[in-house]
């Protein structure tokens, strides 16, 4: 199984999936790949605008991509995938529709055979068991919560330490806290902007600047960079 979880698209006074690019181009390898890409959680945003606009940036790593939204059959299209890139919006939306497509089951049995699946934001959140660690409003109410359960942690992307000055609500640790203390068997990764993380080979590696922060029910958070040993998470 190989995955690439992205926290976010993009980082401030940068272009739309530059910081990622050279790691997306690695990732899927020397030879050009046409992967199959999932544009629905898409909201504001149409499934041709959104599909030019990571086709651009995956044609500048040497790759291509084609949206899903092209098929008249898009479990065939899985099938047939040689790769899954699932992008960013809202998960509930997201989730809606790879439920009402019939897609969870497709993606995931596609995915533990091998071929490469990237995906950032919402796109790293359905890799998780559920989408219940997203930061998105229920815009929509999917069937159920459920997602691909591609590793056994849930990931909260686009993390942040502090809420802005000012602003009296919950801290996204806050949040997190709640979370585990009704689900204490779950690993939490709190992934900052600018983070990825890559699995591979039977390992996980963090890549990025920054650290990130591991919530677990009864522990205390603990930071983990690049050059920390996360195999406990797999």
């Amino acid at each position: 199984m190989r995955l690439l979880l992205i926290s976010n698209s993009t980082n401030a006074g940068e272009e739309y999936l530059e910081y990622p690019g050279e790691n997306i181009r690695k990732f899927l390898g020397p030879s050009g790949i046409k992967a199959l890409f999932i544009p629905y959680a898409g909201v504001t945003v149409s499934f041709n605008d959104y599909e030019n606009k990571v086709k651009e940036r995956f044609n500048e790593t040497g790759h291509d991509i084609v949206s899903i939204h092209h098929f008249d059959d898009p479990a065939e299209a899985v099938e047939d995938a040689e790769a899954i890139v699932v992008g960013g919006g809202n998960t509930f939306r997201l989730a809606e529709q790879l439920h009402k497509n019939r897609l969870v089951e497709k993606i995931r049995n596609r995915v533990l055979k091998g071929i490469p699946y990237i995906g950032w934001s919402a796109g790293a959140n359905v890799a998780c068991p559920t989408i219940c660690t997203t930061n998105d409003m229920p815009i929509v109410q999917p069937p159920g919560f459920d997602a691909f359960s591609l590793v056994k942690f849930q990931i909260n992307p686009h993390y942040l330490d502090a809420n802005p000055d000012g602003h009296a609500g919950e801290t996204r640790e806050m949040r997190i806290s709640e979370y585990i203390e009704i689900n204490r068997d779950t690993y939490v990764v709190g992934l900052r902007e600018g983070s990825m993380l890559l699995l591979e080979n039977g390992s996980i590696r963090l890549i990025g600047k920054r650290t990130m922060r591991i919530f677990k029910y009864g522990t205390q958070p603990v930071e983990l960079g690049a050059d920390d040993d996360a195999g406990f998470l797999i």
